[in-house]
């Protein structure tokens, strides 16, 4: 299976096909009211453009389907949103919004110029983007005495769990997210002398950097 993709943060780029502007901005959306609010803002902050077209692809928990959107506000159809999806899709991205606004230069491009010059500008910013990989882990939470939750946390780390929290009270509280919950649970162990027994409490995607 191939594994689905984000970016970090927000990328923005202008490009110019005869006379026409292109400005592409590509952003984080967990949830379709997300992307909606980025295409919003982009339409406002471009009031002069004459088209501001999108493409989102958002999927934000295990139990919700996966969204897909887009829309070529006003441009002849399928020639601009449809475009700036499949590039999200060829990229693998989930949680993403593409908007394109367009400041029309006087001259025609068609509908197969149209169409390359979105895609275009989609992959453009895309190409000054950093990528992260969401990868599925199990959440576990471990008890720890005060003086050990260093040690243990850096081990851990170590081994390349992913620690998303740490908190203090009459004992210490590491929450971890785990590729492999039996593997860490065997190494939990070793690292206490068989007193931590590590508690799952969910699940959640981890984003790695490539």
């Amino acid at each position: 299976m191939i594994s689905l993709r984000t970016i970090a943060g927000r990328v923005e780029c202008e490009t110019e096909i005869k006379r026409s502007r292109f400005v592409a901005v590509v952003d984080r959306a967990a949830t379709e009211g997300e992307a909606r609010a980025v295409i919003e803002t982009a339409r406002k902050a471009d009031p002069a453009a004459g088209h501001h077209c999108s493409a989102f692809i958002v999927d934000a928990s295990f139990t919700d389907p996966r969204i897909e959107r887009s829309n070529d506000d006003g441009e002849p159809g399928g020639t601009a949103g449809m475009p700036m999806l499949e590039v999200l899709r060829g990229h693998h991205l989930t949680n993403v919004v593409a908007v394109v606004s367009r400041y029309f230069g006087g001259t025609k491009l068609g509908t197969g110029g149209l169409a390359r010059a979105y895609s275009g500008a989609v992959v453009e910013a895309l190409s000054h983007a950093t990528f992260l990989t969401r990868e599925r882990r199990e959440i576990m939470t471990l008890e720890l005495d005060h003086a050990e939750v260093g040690r243990v946390e850096s081990e851990l780390r170590g081994h390349g769990v992913l620690v998303v929290g740490t908190s203090y009270a009459a004992r210490a509280v590491l929450t971890v997210a785990v590729a492999d919950a039996d593997s860490t649970a065997a190494l939990v162990a070793s690292l206490t002398a068989g007193r931590v027994v590590p508690v799952r409490s969910g699940l959640m995607y981890a984003e790695v950097p490539e």
